[in-house]
């Protein structure tokens, strides 16, 4: 029976998030208009995105969303953080921080009808991977608004896991915080590989999905290092995430023949 309401969930969920997107779009839209004159960082428009994105955790409760540690992210500061990247949940779980700063996505993700009409509206940054004019023209924008005293958010696994499992980070985000000076956030999340992974066609129900922010790392105590700057993140990451599961994990599927739940791995 579960597999069959989780079937019918997904149709019920996917019908609300077009509706619920069509009015928030329009709602960024006419913010936009109203105040692209004084806000130049388009605040105000990604705290409505925020509240967009986090309230579909409100629509399932049984999802039992948390978060841990968002006073490690000053309002008032700037930062660079990054997030494992396991499902497209973990846009929605970073909208709940309620802190601002500005997306690095795929360029595809531009072009999808609402969802892409937003992230233009956000003034987000996009990438098209594999092409090294795009990932230049990307590091440029990142450094445009890090000066500009906004923050910028990174997945850099660069793509979703299919497993579950870490895959290897890139460089860029931990490059540009020893170039600038500005603190790498890490943070983990937990839940949403469960939830809904990579070619999976349909939402898992009942899943606590755990958000974590670490300390900031000093640029200063990597100076040079950067490679070293990615290694500690990943290490650090990687604890807390094994943490989550152990507390947390929750398989996937009916309770008569579960799938294998996969997460984090050492290697």
């Amino acid at each position: 029976m579960l597999p069959l309401f989780e079937k019918c969930y997904s149709i019920f969920f996917l019908l609300y998030f077009i509706f619920a997107s069509c009015f928030f779009v329009s709602l960024t839209a006419t913010a936009t208009l109203l105040t692209f004159w004084f806000d130049k960082n388009r605040r105000i428009v990604h705290y409505i995105s925020c509240f967009w994105g986090w309230h579909y955790f409100l629509v399932n409760p049984f999802w039992k969303f948390e978060i841990e540690g968002r006073e490690n992210i000053d309002p008032n500061k700037t930062y660079i953080l990054i997030a494992n990247h396991a499902s497209y949940f973990d846009i929605l779980a970073m909208y709940g921080l309620f802190r601002q700063f500005k997306f690095v996505s795929k360029e595809t993700i531009f072009k999808i009808p609402l969802i892409g009409w937003n992230m233009y509206l956000n003034q987000y940054v996009k990438i098209k991977r594999g092409n090294m004019s795009s990932i230049k023209e990307m590091m440029a924008t990142c450094r445009h608004w890090l000066k500009q005293g906004a923050s910028v958010m990174m997945f850099p696994e660069g793509t979703r896991t299919e497993n579950g499992d870490f895959l290897p980070f890139r460089a860029g985000s931990f490059t540009l915080s020893l170039e600038l000076g500005i603190p790498v956030v890490p943070i983990v999340i937990y839940g949403t590989y469960e939830v809904f992974p990579k070619n999976r066609n349909s939402i898992h129900v009942f899943q606590p999905i755990k958000v974590k922010v670490l300390p900031p790392m000093d640029p200063k105590d990597y100076e040079g290092k950067p490679g070293k700057m990615k290694d500690d993140a990943v290490t650090a990451m990687l604890a807390v995430h094994d943490d989550l599961r152990r507390k947390n994990a929750v398989a996937i599927g009916s309770g008569e023949k579960p799938e294998r739940l996969v997460g984090t791995s050492k290697k």
